[in-house]
């Protein structure tokens, strides 16, 4: 089962850049390694990240089978009002896991 860590501050002033940073621990396959009878074995990988600000998007990612197991990305956005992140890892064979962190705006 994946666990979700995110870390963004708890609060920002109104118009700051902020960092986001994810990890998601995953079971990668890249579909390239053969079993030992020698049968590829199916790959599986987080296919793509997509982050909402408070219902709208703000940050997606596409991922390959180059991307690590588990997979740490960071990006920045403005802070513009309080509100809630949610973040949203999709993948192969109906992978799917969710997140969220609330921050607060100050002016």
């Amino acid at each position: 089962m994946a666990k979700p860590l995110i870390n963004v501050p708890a609060k920002a002033k109104r118009g700051e850049v902020i960092e986001i940073k994810t990890l998601i621990s995953h079971v990668m396959e890249t579909g390239f390694r053969h079993s030992n009878i020698g049968e590829f074995l199916p790959r599986d990988i987080i296919t793509q990240l997509v982050c909402h600000y408070n219902g709208e998007e703000i940050f997606r990612a596409d991922l390959f089978p180059a991307i690590a197991a588990n997979p740490f990305i960071t990006f920045h956005t403005v802070a513009t009002e309080s509100g809630m992140l949610t973040f949203e890892w999709t993948g192969d064979n109906g992978f799917s896991a969710t997140g969220q962190a609330n921050i607060a705006v100050v002016d």
